[in-house]
């Protein structure tokens, strides 16, 4: 399994959100995981330097790439159960490189008209890189929303307007808690802070979601077949 987390616009949480999907994968499905941080800001290189520091926590492998990367990952995926590629904030020659062998990838985006404006160029690159790789599952997460009621119609219009550009979108979400924050600086996860919380909860959720797409893409394409079937 290649999991990417990238997209076009910056400060959407990329980076955290691949550090506590690996973790959850190490620590609930003791997978055998390795972080690949295709970001020359080495922010998850960083986490993973700060968190080896603490030998009690579960460890995590973590390797830089840049540029073409397809083919370094595919041999990565021979040698371990989850492979999750942090791409920076840009349309780059890696984040397109990974999206051609990617199993599954995940764009955060925040509820903001900033992030969402980029829709339109990553729908034109999921078409892209369909053409490749067809079986990839593809989804959006809206990310750091604001926790007031008040604020609730904003998450709904986001995730209105991801539907509107043909992209599938997450029920689940994040919120903005300084539980995030505050685990990263320390090079732990969310998982590790509060197992039982509910930023630990969020990404349980978004996981869980994201891996079912492809049993719901799955069972689409076999009814497609047995149409196709019976109209012949």
């Amino acid at each position: 399994m290649i999991l990417l987390v990238g997209g076009e616009k910056g400060g959407s949480g990329k980076s955290c959100l691949a550090q506590n999907i690996a973790v959850y994968f190490s620590r609930e499905r003791s997978a055998n995981v390795m972080l690949v941080d295709c970001d020359p800001q080495r922010t998850s290189s960083d986490w993973v330097q700060e968190r080896h520091l603490d030998p009690s926590l579960p460890w995590i492998n973590c390797v830089q790439m840049y540029g073409k990367i397809r083919y370094e990952l595919k041999s990565l995926e021979m040698h371990y159960d989850v492979v999750i590629v942090d791409c920076g904030g840009q349309d780059s020659v890696a984040l397109r490189s990974a999206m051609v062998v990617a199993s599954h990838v995940l764009f955060p985006l925040r509820p903001k008209r900033r992030d969402l404006k980029t829709l339109e160029h990553l729908e034109d690159l999921v078409s892209a890189c369909n053409v490749v790789n067809p079986e990839m599952i593809v989804g959006c997460v809206i990310t750091q929303c604001p926790s007031l009621p008040n604020q609730a119609n904003r998450i709904l219009e986001a995730k209105e307007v991801c539907k509107s550009f043909n992209i599938r979108v997450l029920d689940a979400i994040t919120y903005n808690r300084n539980a995030y924050d505050d685990s990263e600086e320390k090079g732990l996860s969310v998982m590790d802070v509060e197992p039982d919380g509910k930023a630990a909860q969020e990404i349980r959720d978004i996981v869980t979601e994201l891996l079912a797409m492809k049993a719901i893409q799955e069972d689409g394409a076999d009814r497609s077949e047995e149409k196709v079937a019976a109209a012949r």
